[in-house]
């Protein structure tokens, strides 16, 4: 993977040869968007559909349309309908930030409905440092991939010390990797390619279905270009919070979360043998994780526990294989059913986790180094062992560029938008949902009650929601008051 500093010098290069944009257009340059044959990481659609990739070359920096220009990767699978039937685009962003779009118009188009899939051409791309658009690189993140890596949970002054140590080191090795663009991969850059994505594609509105920080993209979009805002599902919604504090509350909705995996573990000693109360299965999980911190197992310990509880917690289907796990290690000291199937230091981790910080804070302003020690006690006062692997913008306090405002959510100029959320989901709580709502005069909130986990639409498998946001999708219809549907509840046990 080229850095991105060698890459911006060359871009800077070449950037005579490219046209740019008048320094007066308010609309993106338009140009052709060609498609051609994709590379091996994006699937194959069952036919007859098909799937085929672009690039759309797009300024470094859209406020100076006349200097380096980096190239944004796009892909497409039309719609399967009838030209009667056809809607337009449908943007799809999987979250992050950080996550590849390129492949997901691929994964996720296969869940869509049928209709929304007849209807759409549905366009993915990677954002910019993501993946094949400019991907941003950050070296050793101050030892984020140390195998295994320092407990990510500071006790007292000395790992407190410590623990800031690693946030500075993974600003200046970003700094180092990152350079010049540091300041520019941001939300509202990457925005802006979105509509010159549009433009390209001879689209006047953008539709979007935005996952996570999709969501966060698509209130962005809506703020930035309302008029040009389409139809959105924006699912499982990212507050309209700095990231930082984004954070802090996630952190705290994980401790809630986890304590409903203790109760429901505890409903099933016979399967999962850690105790049958949830007090029992905590003291099961603390034991556990007190085991691999004083004597990791094959570079598995105290970080990696952790990376492997936070993903669980998100979806309520991994829960078993988290008990599972937990029970394996006790009894036989093998964690290998804790360790993920791609390893964390894979080029696609190393380039999410660089992606996820600049953008975080490219966006947004920073915490002070006392205000993040301060709000890590406060939540251990909460619980003693809480799980902080999505602090990522505590990192933001040493940041080498400075952001020096807020990245502008929702417009009352755009239409009304459909948001999603599952009532208990841990990792966008549905508070978001709520305040983001504000922002979007006339939009619709759809719940799903009793259900844990973070993705909703086409991923839980609800009619109510999915036939709610396909009749949006297709057929422009704005519920006229927000949806409650009936969730799962917690899972079965097997």
């Amino acid at each position: 993977m080229p850095r991105p500093s060698a890459l911006l010098c060359a871009l800077a290069a070449a950037a005579a040869l490219l046209p740019a944009t008048p320094a007066q257009a308010t609309a993106p340059e338009t140009q052709p968007l060609h498609f051609d044959a994709c590379p091996d990481s994006v699937p194959r659609p069952a036919g007859p559909d098909r799937v085929e990739c672009g690039r759309i070359s797009v300024p470094l920096d859209w406020n100076r349309p006349q200097g380096p220009r980096i190239e944004v990767a796009v892909s497409r699978v039309p719609a399967s309908g009838t030209p009667a039937e056809r809607r337009g685009i449908l943007l799809v962003n999987p979250g992050g930030p950080g996550g590849s779009g390129l492949p997901y118009a691929v994964t996720k188009r296969a869940k869509l409905p049928e209709r929304v899939r007849r209807s759409y051409d549905v366009i993915g791309f990677d954002p910019r440092g993501v993946g094949r658009s400019a991907p941003a690189d950050c070296g050793a993140m101050g030892g984020l991939f140390g195998s295994p890596g320092a407990d990510p949970v500071p006790v007292g002054p000395a790992t407190e010390r410590a623990y800031l140590a690693s946030l500075r080191n993974t600003a200046d090795d970003c700094a180092a990797g990152a350079g010049a663009m540091l300041a520019y991969l941001s939300t509202e850059q990457t925005v802006r390619d979105m509509d010159a994505i549009r433009a390209a594609l001879g689209e006047p509105r953008a539709n979007l279905l935005g996952v996570s920080y999709g969501t966060y993209l698509g209130a962005a979009y809506a703020a930035r270009f309302p008029h040009r805002t389409g139809r959105m599902v924006l699912d499982s919604v990212v507050g309209p919070w700095d990231w930082y504090d984004f954070d802090v509350i996630q952190s705290r909705a994980l401790l809630r979360q986890r304590d409903t995996f203790f109760a429901w573990t505890a409903g099933h000693p016979d399967r999962f043998a850690l105790g049958g109360s949830a007090e029992a299965v905590r003291r099961a999980y603390v034991h556990a994780r007190e085991g691999l911190t004083a004597r990791p197992v094959a570079g598995f310990g105290p970080a990696e526990f952790d990376r492997a509880v936070y993903r669980a917690l998100g979806r309520t289907e991994r829960w078993a294989g988290l008990a599972d796990g937990l029970r394996t290690y006790l009894r036989d000291g093998s964690p290998d059913a804790l360790r993920p199937a791609t390893a964390f230091d894979s080029p696609d981790s190393r380039n999410y986790e660089a992606a996820n910080r600049i953008v975080k804070c490219a966006d947004a302003p920073a915490p002070t180094p006392h205000r993040i020690l301060s709000d890590i006690r406060r939540t251990r006062r909460l619980d003693p062992q809480p799980v902080l692997t999505g602090m990522e913008a505590s990192t933001c306090a040493y940041w080498h560029h400075r952001s020096v405002q807020r990245t502008s959510l929702g417009s009352p100029d755009a239409p009304p938008l459909l948001l999603v959320a599952s009532a208990h989901d841990p990792v966008t709580p549905i508070e978001g949902a709520h305040r983001l709502r504000r922002l979007l005069p006339g939009s619709r909130l759809v719940t799903l009650d009793n259900d844990y986990s973070h993705g909703v639409f086409a991923s839980r498998g609800n009619a109510c929601v999915d036939e709610t946001a396909a009749a949006y999708l297709v057929d422009g219809t704005v519920p006229t008051a927000d949806v409650r549907c009936t969730g799962p509840g917690l899972p079965a046990v097997r």
